[in-house]
């Protein structure tokens, strides 16, 4: 039960907080806190008394199976590997320091802000642990309204476009995605005379080349807009522009590796011959986007929108990887996931304090900070290198590996996908000295880092280093699952050799077990 406990303690503490904000604005705010606290509590000690390991007979750490409407073939199926523990070690951690960002910035209707804010982050934790499709796209359209709330209430001067913009990219795509999940639904059906939308039933399933396209287009058409990969893109600026600082955070640290982790999770598995069918079109894009994105980066004045469009590049080595195939690129998507996560969060935690004390996001009003806000200039200056991949912070062992599989796969797109980190170092470049350097020209006193702020922005400080300088516990952690992603595209009729595997193995754990588990070294040693 420990994995619906993770998701019913955001949505409870959400509605408490709601409740609370009648009456207590700091009531609401401590409600919040908690109930995100708690949940990360929940998948610290996961991670630390159950590492998943390689050699192991199942990458899955623990599920729960309940029935929920049996005569439709729909169950509450949730589980756990390597990749979705990860991934919810980021999410609870972005999730708190989303609420202290807003502490001091969020002063109307305070009690309904958190309870997007945790229904969000509810979402989020569905999406990384369902494995029956029809939750799976329940929990992607929670991740949707209170999102667009966020955006259209607490936003900024053109947030009711950005909103509406938002709603209509996700919710189109995914309903195509609607579409291919019923379509696999009734085609799986017909095969077997069971309808089901449970994920490892669902990986047995055939059909021909022009439906398996079809099919996986639809998937593809709502991951790729969250991505966001060019030219699907054009919402991500316009949102996290007008997005309160904990939208933004949300946004470019969670909301978009949804749609890396969709790709990983049912792209790869379902579709290993559509997939490798598109994967040099979907190569293409992601190097597209890396530059594109640089470019475009590099040409806005307002900070956000610079820091969003440096979101589009980094993405774009995420689709290159995941379509390369192999073991390295995929670790380098993992990676990339996390780093890009904190780093870019990170600079959007600093353009929130930037704008609560300038009240403006035009880099061309800043400049010479540096001297009366000396620790801010230097944490701006670690995140802004990890940003443009300097070696010894994570970003760099991300795009590393990403650039070491895809060099497996396509030599030339590798090539132009290297030179957008020339690209990045620009952009990146340019926040430091556009912000941080040269003179005033408002002649702003800018008030100095306080305690709370530094809380907030020391602890993403380490984890960069750390991610950097010691990345082993990460790849150790995904490599069972990615292991698992690969099996379609290493030996003839996996589709369905991978689904009897799984549902052995996952026989193996109780339900919502946890098996403590010795760790062994990862497929790219780097210790």
């Amino acid at each position: 039960m420990i994995l619906l406990w993770m998701i019913v303690i955001l949505m409870a503490g959400g509605v408490l907080a709601w409740i609370a904000g009648r009456w207590s604005n700091a009531l609401s705010r401590w409600i919040a806190l908690i109930a995100t606290l708690a949940d990360f509590g929940i998948i610290l000690y996961i991670w630390a008394t159950s590492t998943v390991s390689a050699g192991l007979p199942t990458p899955w750490v623990t599920q729960l199976n309940v029935e929920w409407i049996p005569q439709w073939g729909i169950g509450f199926d949730l589980a756990m590997d390597g990749l979705s523990l990860l991934m919810l070690l980021l999410t609870f951690l972005l999730g708190v320091l989303a609420i202290l960002v807003s502490w001091n910035e969020i002063y109307s209707k305070v009690g309904f802000f958190h309870f997007n804010l945790l229904w969000v982050l509810a979402g989020i934790t569905g999406v990384f642990l369902t494995m029956d499709l029809f939750l799976f796209y329940f929990f992607w359209e929670v991740m949707l309204i209170p999102m667009y709330f966020l955006i259209g209430i607490w936003g900024h001067e053109n947030r009711t476009y950005a909103a509406y913009k938002f709603f209509i990219f996700t919710q189109a795509s995914g309903l195509l995605m609607l579409l291919s999940i019923l379509s696999l639904y009734f085609i799986h059906g017909s095969q077997t005379g069971v309808y089901t939308f449970n994920y490892f039933e669902l990986l047995g399933t055939t059909f021909s080349p022009v439906i398996g396209m079809w099919l996986m287009l639809g998937f593809l058409a709502a991951f790729l807009v969250k991505l966001p990969v060019v030219p699907f893109h054009s919402w991500l600026p316009d949102a996290h522009s007008q997005a309160p600082t904990a939208g933004s955070v949300i946004l470019a640290g969670l909301l978009l590796k949804t749609g890396a982790y969709g790709l990983l999770r049912f792209i790869l598995p379902l579709f290993p011959e559509a997939a490798q069918e598109f994967a040099p079109w979907a190569m293409l894009l992601g190097v597209i986007g890396i530059i594109y994105g640089a470019i475009v980066a590099y040409s806005q004045t307002d900070l956000k929108r610079l820091i969003a469009y440096t979101s589009v590049s980094h993405m774009g080595f995420v689709i290159l990887g995941v379509f390369a195939f192999n073991e390295l690129a995929l670790q380098g998507v993992v990676m990339q996931m996390i780093t890009h996560g904190l780093s870019t969060g990170a600079l959007f935690i600093l353009a929130g304090f930037l704008y609560h004390r300038i009240h403006t996001r035009d880099i061309e009003k800043m400049g010479g900070y540096w001297a009366a806000a000396p620790k801010m200039g230097v944490i701006a200056m670690v995140f802004v290198m990890a940003s443009l991949g300097l070696p010894g912070l994570g970003n760099f062992i991300a795009e590393f590996l990403t650039l070491l599989g895809s060099w497996q796969a396509n030599n030339w797109l590798t090539v132009f996908a290297t030179i957008g980190l020339v690209m990045a170092t620009a952009y990146s470049l340019r926040i430091l000295k556009k912000v941080f350097y040269g003179v005033n020209p408002s002649g702003i006193l800018l008030p100095d880092l306080t305690w709370k702020e530094m809380l907030i922005t020391v602890p993403m400080v380490l984890l960069l280093l750390w991610l950097g300088l010691y990345p082993q516990p990460v790849l150790d952690t995904a490599k069972p699952s990615i292991d698992e992603q690969l099996q379609a595209y290493k030996v003839p009729d996996t589709k369905r050799n991978l689904t009897l595997k799984q549902k052995n193995t996952l026989q193996v754990l109780a339900t919502d077990s946890i098996a403590p588990q010795k760790t062994i070294g990862g497929a790219y040693d780097l210790r």
